[in-house]
């Protein structure tokens, strides 16, 4: 997993999810710095490719059978970011390769998800540009709650209570799915509850990372469903 430098919560919470998978599956991270997330030329070259590399040269080190981008920038950046990054880190590394957007948009084909409720802890300018993005691709934002957050390290301090609270605000539009859209937001140990109490998928960053590795390699997830119906399709 490449993961932003300010984040806290796709480490723990990853490997927490992961668990019922050990030892036949690891979990291992490497960071490049990312503190600020808003929509200008500062904030966007966080994003550019060389450091991104670095961080994954180390990860081949331990010869994982699948790296990720274990964060959501191509959301509003653009999905082809993630495509090329991807593509170039499969060609560089000779390994599997995915994102968290990347794996969340195979998600939306596979459960047919046309209208969306957005859940996210960024500032409404991204927050638009994400919806714009998504309208793109023929998925509707059909409700949206954001916390107006731009510090990376401070998307982990909203708390399970308020992301819980968003969802089910957003539920009353009755979208297709929740989408719990930053790998830095405490919603994998909440989004099973909250999909059985609203009856819609909810779900999370971290929770649909860790799905698209356990996809491109061929894991099973059934001992992973506790966490959210993604793992039971």
């Amino acid at each position: 997993m490449l993961t932003p430098s300010s984040n806290t919560v796709v480490e723990p919470f990853t490997c927490a999810l992961a668990q019922p998978l050990f030892p036949q599956v690891s979990v291992h991270f490497s960071r490049f710095r990312v503190v600020r997330i808003a929509l200008d030329s500062d904030s966007d070259q966080q994003f550019e490719l060389d450091p991104i590399y670095q961080a994954a040269e180390l990860l081949m080190d331990a010869n994982p059978d699948v790296i990720a981008w274990n964060g959501t920038s191509a959301s509003w950046l653009g999905f082809d970011k993630d495509e090329k990054l991807c593509a170039t880190l499969q060609q560089r590394f000779g390994v599997k390769a995915t994102s968290a957007i990347l794996s969340l948009n195979r998600l939306i084909e596979k459960l047919g998800v046309k209208r969306l409720g957005l859940v996210s802890p960024y500032t409404d300018d991204v927050q638009q540009k994400i919806i714009a993005n998504y309208r793109e691709i023929g998925v509707e934002t059909v409700a949206e709650s954001h916390s107006g957050l731009s510090e990376n390290f401070a998307f982990a301090q909203v708390t399970e209570v308020q992301i819980a609270e968003m969802c089910r605000d957003v539920a009353k539009s009755k979208p297709d799915a929740i989408v719990i859209l930053c790998t830095n937001m405490r919603g994998p140990m909440i989004a099973a509850e909250l999909e059985r109490e609203l009856g819609i998928p909810v779900l999370d960053s971290v929770a649909f990372t860790l799905w698209g590795c356990l996809d491109e390699t061929g894991v099973p997830m059934t001992a992973l469903s506790k966490y959210g119906r993604m793992f039971a399709v």
